[in-house]
């Protein structure tokens, strides 16, 4: 039944209805309430009689598996679609937002008169005072002016004199440049037509606001925005993410669909994880003793069905054995099992950018850009969509040349490279295995449906076409091919996208296990945080590393931002300085002491850093000829010769790994 129905019944069945449906707000606190309510697709049941209610500050997010119904029941709620059974009743005053996942065109406006105009309410309120402050001024009734007391107020309150600093509060926090505003909507793609739905969405303020995949679209910095903007809005809101870290932050409850029904948890989820978990397992023993009761009861009517002295205990045990509520189980969740192939042994430094510059006509993306990469270091990209993170991407992986500078490859380099746009160079003509064979060496063809079965290809899926693959499947598929060939660089664009969050998870995990080096872009800030070791912020034509995960990053801009607003503050105090009397020779001198102590202190680190360079590369030079020698079978019968040899390659195996702290060390200092 949809909900305009439904208020008709009410006005229909008069005063009855419609002080239940208060009472009932009244009692639980809820602001919408789903009552017994089923739906199908086909001859499928989505929902099978499903209760549930929203109070006015839920933070709730829903999960389960692809296909479960998320994006239904938030249609559902929005009143998109329509129930084939049961009710939703909605308390008075509810105001509704809903966000698809995509879909959403806009044109015919520049940005922000289009983004405006979702403040329409507070607008005509403003055309009212105007024409209300034009009356008075020529003299007007005391209900004009009463009128004009009210509206003033109420303008004030929701708002009205911020309209146009708000709009521009959420554009920048989205992503757009004061430089969009002014655009037309038309010229903004597919992903900033959906920040543009979601800009207006905010500024409406809903009291109820269904999001399905708000962070689709958005960049980290828009992401961290949008977080800290939910966790301040004063009503309710219901969520889909595959955005681990953004659930955690955002809800407080959330709600598994599975097999037609809803399963709450408390908490964000990271604790619904384990709580599932537990109650899985809890289910599991329960249909266990369920079973051997029920094998007992059978066993028993069997034995004694056709005997007369035991007619009323068989029937007895029929009943009973009706009366049992079966136990269901969650479906055991599909999952990415696999590890990555060892990688090539490589040099210390595996690729570096010099000097290196990029630019599309006059577009200059990146300049005079230093980057080097170490061995199995672990190297996120992040900055704002167009900051340059995939060309620079390009440049690393080769498949562009710098306008200027030099890429310079370390010894014995292997790099398989995923473009975020991995999964379209895929040949929709060919079939899942095909695909995948075709670019096969000889040697792992016999691997190759065990490949397609760790990225859950099995069955008939590998004669699937690829053209009718979903972006998730696609997206495994260009995974897959990555495992072909053994790399000891991995530079991986956007690999989370299209996948779920267990899909992810074990991604994760298979990355976390690779020995070789990594470096990755993702919008998944959880993704981030669990993988990187440093991470590159590549904006205004510039790279700046920072040592640690996402976490560790923000927390340096911060403390960056801290000292910056203080030197501004010394850098004005010394220009007033100037200006009333210029610096005596003593203060000159010691100036000039301090640059050359830090010019010595600077030659000298990097000599120790030479130093160290060069002792690591000897080492791993005697390390490499001592393994040679291990591997000739003779040696292993002389065993005093084999613990000599064994005992030195420990040893130097323990001298390198000091040199390379050592060499970490002075890295941070530098």
């Amino acid at each position: 039944m949809k909900r305009n129905d439904l208020l008709g019944c009410a006005i229909a069945t008069g005063l009855r209805f419609h002080f239940f449906r208060l009472k009932f707000c009244a009692i639980t606190g809820a602001m919408l309430q789903l009552r017994e309510i089923t739906k199908y697709f086909a001859d499928r049941k989505i929902f099978s009689k499903i209760d549930w209610h929203i109070r006015q500050t839920d933070r709730i997010g829903l999960c389960g598996e692809n296909g479960a119904g998320k994006s239904t029941l938030l249609k559902l709620l929005a009143g998109l679609v329509e129930s084939d059974g049961g009710s939703l009743q909605v308390a008075k005053g509810t105001t509704f937002g809903y966000l698809p996942q995509d879909g959403l065109e806009h044109n015919g406006r520049a940005l922000f008169e289009e983004v405006h105009s979702a403040l329409d309410e507070l607008q005509g309120m403003a055309q009212e005072l105007r024409a209300l402050e034009e009356k008075m001024a020529q003299g007007c009734a005391d209900a004009e002016m009463e009128r004009y007391a009210e509206l003033q107020h109420l303008f004030e309150e929701r708002g009205g004199y911020r309209m146009e600093a708000e709009v521009g509060r959420v554009l920048t926090g989205l992503g757009f440049s004061s430089d969009d505003f002014g655009k037309q909507c038309e010229t903004f793609s597919g992903g900033w037509q959906m920040r543009i739905a979601l800009a207006k969405l905010l500024l409406k303020r809903p009291n109820l606001l269904l999001l399905d995949e708000p962070t689709n679209h958005l960049d980290l910095p828009a992401r961290d925005w949008l977080e800290d903007y939910l966790l301040a809005y004063p009503y309710a809101v219901v969520l889909v993410s595959h955005d681990r870290f953004f659930l955690d932050k955002v809800v407080t409850r959330i709600v598994e669909i599975w097999n037609g029904d809803l399963t709450e948890y408390p908490g964000n989820y990271s604790k619904y994880v384990i709580t599932r978990d537990e109650r899985v397992a809890t289910l599991k023993a329960a249909k266990q003793q369920q079973e051997e009761e029920i094998a007992r009861i059978e066993a028993f009517i069997s034995r004694f069905r056709y005997q007369a002295n035991k007619a009323s205990q068989v029937q007895s045990r029929v009943k009973q054995l009706e009366k049992i509520e079966r136990i269901s189980l969650p479906p055991e969740r599909k999952k990415i099992a696999f590890t990555f192939p060892a990688p090539p042994k490589g040099g210390r430094i595996a690729l570096e950018l010099l000097a290196a510059s990029q630019q599309y006509g006059d577009l200059k993306v990146l300049q005079q850009v230093d980057v080097q990469i170490a061995q199995r270091e672990r190297v996120a990209l992040v900055g704002p969509n167009g900051a340059g993170k995939s060309t620079l991407m390009r440049l690393l992986a080769g498949v562009e040349a710098p306008v200027e500078g030099e890429r310079k490859e370390g010894h014995n380099l292997h790099l398989a490279y995923f473009a975020q746009d991995q999964a379209a160079e895929l040949n929709p003509s060919r079939d899942v295995y095909a695909e995948l064979s075709a670019e096969s060496p000889v040697a792992m063809v016999p691997k190759l449906r065990n490949i397609l079965g760790a990225f859950l290809f099995s069955g008939d899926d590998i004669e699937k076409q690829v053209k009718v693959l979903s972006g998730g499947e696609r997206n495994r598929l260009a995974l897959a091919k990555l495992l072909l060939r053994p790399a000891n660089l991995l530079l991986l664009d956007e690999p989370t996208n299209h996948l779920d969050l267990q899909s992810k998870q074990v991604l994760l995990e298979a990355l976390k296990g690779y020995q070789g080096t990594i470096v990755f872009v993702s919008h998944d800030r959880y993704f981030v945080d669990q993988l990187a070791s440093r991470v590159l912020e590549v904006g205004g034509s510039k790279v700046e590393s920072f040592l640690g995960n996402y976490e560790d990053f923000l927390l340096a801009k911060q403390q960056l931002g801290d000292t910056s607003h203080s030197a501004k503050r010394v850098e004005q105090q010394a220009q007033q300085a100037v200006q009333e009397e210029s610096l005596d020779k003593d203060a000159r001198r010691q100036a000039h002491a301090a640059r050359k102590d830090q010019q010595r202190r600077e030659k000298k680190l990097q000599k120790q850093l030479a130093d160290v360079e060069q002792r690591i590369e000897q080492l791993e030079t005697e390390l490499t000829e001592l393994e040679q020698t291990m591997a000739d079978p003779c040696l292993y019968q002389d065993q005093e010769r084999w613990r000599q040899i064994s005992a030195e390659h420990a040893s130097l195996k323990d001298q390198l790994e000091l040199a390379y702290q050592e060499w970490e060390g002075l890295q941070g200092s530098a």
